[in-house]
């Protein structure tokens, strides 16, 4: 067992970076970086870019390896336990294996690696409510066109697509009136966001598309009549066309529905990121391939529906492939991961640099 990656990822833990409040990680993984030799510094935004020289290779083209340093809710006062090879959290909170197993990871396969290709690193922020950070990364400063997004849960997948996905964000207007005494003078945004979101088609609609409908806010009182009321809903799809569609539905739709009702809606539609679809021929997806056969395991390509960082960074043209680092249970207090899972990560990550560092 590498005990020593075990304890930094116990270590690492421990260090609270809920989204929006990465700074002292991040600070903690330069240190960490700078110690293996590497060039690293924030960017604007605060994600961590660094750059490592080659060892026993030739290689000249860069590979970029990439993390995200934040976790979701509740990620604050984690103490990580482990009991039968199995790292859980102690308390009510989320372990943070999503994603600081990869890092742990990462970090000890650049240390015990006998040979890699150039390396490119890059930890974003706020990966989890939005992809902000690598939407905000100063990609002037990566130069690698091909690379490994290490944020899959399962080892024997490898990702290669992911959706278009459009957040809407809704405010339904009405107007105010005391519900007891002249209600027939307001008009209830509640019920107009409830007839508008009643019209909406939701759920899975198809192999490739889901809409949803997550957050409703209205109300300050319960004698009166709201004049207020937003919700927060989204839709995505592995086609993009499809996913557009889909969009301009749903708002043609809330601004019907609300009219009918009285009201006004008021609609922000933001395309988050754009579907990809890398090759099962591609580079990147060959050389995972290759390395977790090394680890044991055949690994199939899959697409998923939810969305990672890779995608921006296909959308950017860097050639993105998702692997995994054996986080089960991601974005719930019953997380946990298997230290064999991480130690076959770690062989899988070791073997990656070896070929690319060979020229694979």
């Amino acid at each position: 067992m590498s005990q020593r990656m075990i304890e930094q990822f116990m270590e690492m833990v421990q260090i609270d970076s809920e989204s929006g409040n990465e700074a002292r990680f991040i600070q903690y993984l330069k240190g960490e970086l700078e110690k293996l030799g590497a060039d690293a510094a924030p960017d604007g935004y605060g994600n961590l870019i660094a750059t490592l020289g080659p060892k026993n290779s030739t290689a000249q083209e860069p590979i970029l390896l990439s993390c995200h340093a934040d976790t979701v809710q509740p990620g604050v006062g984690i103490e990580p336990v482990l009991e039968d090879g199995v790292i859980r959290s102690k308390g009510e909170t989320i372990l943070g294996a999503d994603d600081k197993a990869g890092i742990a990871e990462m970090l000890e396969a650049l240390r015990i690696a006998e040979v890699r290709p150039p390396v490119e690193i890059a930890i974003s922020r706020q990966e989890e409510v939005g992809l902000y950070g690598v939407k905000n990364l100063d990609f002037s400063r990566i130069t690698a066109r091909r690379g490994f997004l290490l944020d899959n849960d399962t080892l024997d997948t490898i990702v290669i697509g992911g959706p278009s996905y459009f957040a809407i964000d809704v405010e339904i207007k009405g107007r105010a009136a005391h519900a007891g005494m002249e209600p027939e003078k307001g008009i209830n945004a509640i019920a107009a966001a409830a007839r508008a979101i009643s019209a909406l088609d939701l759920g899975r609609l198809d192999e490739e598309t889901t809409a949803n409908v997550g957050v409703i806010h209205g109300g300050i009182i319960r004698n009166g009549v709201p004049d207020t009321c937003t919700f927060l809903a989204e839709c995505r799809s592995l086609n993009h066309d499809k996913a557009q569609r889909l969009a301009d539905t749903m708002v043609a739709t809330i601004h019907r529905e609300a009219g009918a009702a009285g009201a006004t809606a008021e609609i922000t539609v933001d395309n988050l990121c754009r579907a990809v679809n890398i090759p099962e021929d591609a580079p990147t997806v060959q050389i995972a391939k290759q390395a977790l056969a090394k680890a044991g395991i055949e690994a199939q390509t899959t697409f998923i529906t939810g969305f990672t960082d890779a995608s921006i960074y296909n959308n950017h043209g860097i050639e993105m492939a998702v692997v995994g680092v054996g986080a089960r249970e991601e974005h719930a207090v019953t997380e946990h991961i298997h230290v064999a899972d991480m130690e076959k990560a770690l062989m899988m990550l070791v073997e990656i640099l070896r070929l690319t560092g060979e020229g694979a």
